[in-house]
């Protein structure tokens, strides 16, 4: 089967604005870090798109650049961003708060992160529970809500100077909502959306507005947002590239990373207990049993996609799959992920894997906001619309067109993601068969 003829792509001229809906740790992490990077006071560590490389025909070739000379992303120095938050700290205030990065290095940008200032937020406390604040947009109908956010789009691009936009989700994970009849079609969620339908949640009315206003959004959190028939119809409706969801950091990563080598190596999965200590904003939100869900289930979903057990009942039909978070003040975003695997070899003789991930939650995260942003950026411009599955390789549950499974495995992943970018720009497919070298 032929593939589609590679896109037109749009050059990346002028300010890329990023709207950013919650201004709390990953949001002041990114933005702190793109102003040290502005000024050479940082490397852009962990971002493949700014250090990432992809090979271009024979490994013979020699031929490997660096993503963002191969593909033309929005440079460094064109980001502005604009942020909706409860809280009205501006984002140097909601940085110190963060307590990620050391107050010397904030002290040191404190002039661009000050000027940041969030505009007020739609908020329901029905979906985040354990947190309010006082920078909320007046009440009014969700429709109402909508148009805020979209007028707020669009003054945000006019005072900005913004060429392009796009929207990633990084404020707290709402409370767990499975799809209801009101998510069935456009029309049904533009209806529930006058009527105040509470299976309508802030994270949707903001996706809705972005992709009305045209403007790619990408899905940081757990929650239902995107992943519903109503905005996927409106993604391409409107040919807006949407993505998502929940960022891929601490502990599913490893889990992306362990679980393909024992499928590889047929090696046998008993049981793999997974628990986090955390004691950011975002610890305190999972502490309600709610939002814990959303996230729960984004958690536990990666193992049984990765290990199929049903193509492997030998190895992996049984396996016990258990994750906890707690909250823990004192431990502030160093998040630590403790993950107990036993796994059984030959003649079923068991051996365990464990693993004590002491991460750092926001610095894990910051970087794929920004390759999310710039891909989503890149895909707008290339005319892709609706369900980027190419972007899988960063988040915990990836979105995909209705009835395919996601795939996990971040090695498969990655070569999704390259071999997307080598057809952008009309280069050859590496399927990695290399029998001419030994012809």
């Amino acid at each position: 089967m032929e593939s589609k003829d590679s896109p037109k792509i749009a050059p990346a001229e002028g300010k890329l604005g990023v709207l950013i809906p919650g201004m709390g740790a990953v949001t002041t992490t990114l933005i702190a870090g793109i102003e040290a990077i502005k000024r050479g006071m940082a490397q852009p560590v962990g971002s493949v798109t700014q250090l990432g490389t992809i090979r271009l025909g024979k490994r013979t070739d020699n031929n490997s650049p660096k993503i963002k000379d191969f593909v033309p992303l929005a440079g460094i120095e064109d980001l502005t961003f604009g942020c909706w938050d409860i809280f009205d700290d501006n984002c140097y205030q909601a940085a110190v708060h963060a307590a990620v990065l050391d107050r010397a290095t904030l002290d040191q940008l404190k002039a661009p992160l000050e000027a940041i200032k969030p505009m007020p937020a739609y908020f329901d406390k029905q979906y985040v529970k354990r947190i309010d604040g006082p920078n909320v947009k007046a009440a009014g109908s969700k429709m109402d809500q909508a148009v805020r956010i979209m007028d707020d789009i669009k003054t945000f691009k006019e005072k900005s100077g913004a060429d392009r936009l796009a929207m990633i989700w990084c404020g707290s994970t709402e409370v767990f909502h499975k799809a209801a009849p009101v998510h069935a079609t456009l029309k049904d969620f533009e209806c529930g959306l006058q009527k105040n339908d509470p299976e309508i949640s802030p994270s949707q009315i903001y996706a809705y507005a972005a992709i009305k206003s045209g403007v790619p959004y990408a899905n940081g959190a757990p929650h239902l947002t995107t992943d519903m028939p109503a905005l996927l119809e409106a993604a391409r409706h409107y040919h807006v590239p949407v993505s998502g969801k929940d960022f891929k950091t601490g502990q599913t990563f490893m889990k992306t990373l362990i679980a393909p080598g024992l499928k590889a190596r047929s090696l046998g999965l008993s049981g793999w207990f997974s628990t986090n200590i955390l004691g950011n904003r975002d610890g305190e939100v999972l502490d309600d049993p709610g939002s814990f869900k959303s996230k729960e289930e984004s958690k536990l979903s990666a193992l049984d996609q990765i290990l199929q057990p049903d193509l492997y009942p030998e190895l992996y039909k049984e396996f016990y799959h258990k994750v906890r978070i707690e909250y823990y003040p004192p431990r502030g975003d160093a998040k630590e992920g403790w993950d107990n695997i036993d796994i059984f070899g030959w003649m079923g003789y068991p051996m365990q894997i464990k693993i004590d991930f002491l991460c750092r939650d926001s610095i894990l995260a910051a970087p794929l906001a920004l390759d999310l942003v710039l891909f989503m950026d890149l895909a707008a411009r290339s005319g892709m619309r609706g369900v980027q599955e190419w972007l899988s390789f960063y988040f915990k549950a990836p979105m995909t067109a209705p009835g395919l499974y996601p795939e996990h495995d971040i090695f498969i992943q990655l070569m999704k993601l390259k071999n997307t970018l080598r057809w952008m720009r009309g280069a050859d497919l590496i399927t990695h068969l290399g029998l001419e070298y030994y012809d």
